[in-house]
């Protein structure tokens, strides 16, 4: 049975493109920087566009990188690779407008248009208003957070098969270590990904089940 492709613009992997250039970033395992992806960027991207539309798409093993964090101890990063950050903002810039009216105004993080100063703006205001503070933080969420819930969130706010298929296919990518072993990943999504943010905020607000 011939599979039906995805239908959207090879214009759009251009631009997914420019964005990922635009944010810079390392090389993945393939140790392809983007100048060096640029060196055949009609081919590379053409290869992209062919496998994504047509559901042959496979994302590679994503690269462990330890950075230190501020409080002691280090983070990991999965860094992916040019390609795959292009396929990842290819998607992302079809599924972000689904989510994005879910939020709540007062979420800040990875939102379009919003950022940490933000944030830091309307606290300002508010504390003349109140005279406390709420702080929470969810620990290692990027690390432990749960596949099948991921997905339900995913699943609720669109049916487009190829978004889901991708996301899923992202999910279960191995993480590379710096030794070269491969280690399967049951849980999390790579923080370094170019979807983790929007899945990660998806996931993690309550209307996203509802």
């Amino acid at each position: 049975m011939r599979q039906r492709r995805l239908t959207f613009q090879k214009t759009l992997v251009m631009e997914a493109y420019k964005a990922v250039k635009a944010n810079a970033g390392a090389a993945g395992i393939d140790e392809e920087s983007i100048r060096d992806f640029e060196k055949n960027l009609k081919d590379n991207l053409y290869k992209i566009w062919n496998r994504m539309s047509s559901g042959s798409y496979f994302p590679p093993p994503v690269k462990a990188v330890a950075i230190p964090k501020k409080n002691g101890g280090t983070r990991l990063l999965g860094i992916p690779t040019v390609a795959d950050r292009v396929a990842q903002t290819v998607v992302k810039v079809m599924f972000e407008p689904t989510v994005e009216p879910i939020f709540l105004a007062d979420s800040y993080g990875y939102r379009p248009g919003k950022s940490a100063l933000d944030a830091v703006g309307i606290t300002r205001k508010r504390c003349w208003k109140y005279d406390w503070v709420l702080e929470f933080d969810i620990k290692g969420m990027f690390d432990n957070i749960d596949h099948e819930l991921l997905m339900r969130a995913v699943r609720k706010h669109t049916d487009c098969k190829w978004i889901i298929l991708y996301i899923e296919r992202w999910l279960k990518a191995p993480m590379q270590m710096p030794d070269g072993t491969r280690v399967e990943r049951p849980k999390g999504t790579p923080q370094g990904g170019v979807v983790s943010p929007i899945l990660v905020s998806n996931c993690i607000n309550w209307r996203s089940y509802f």
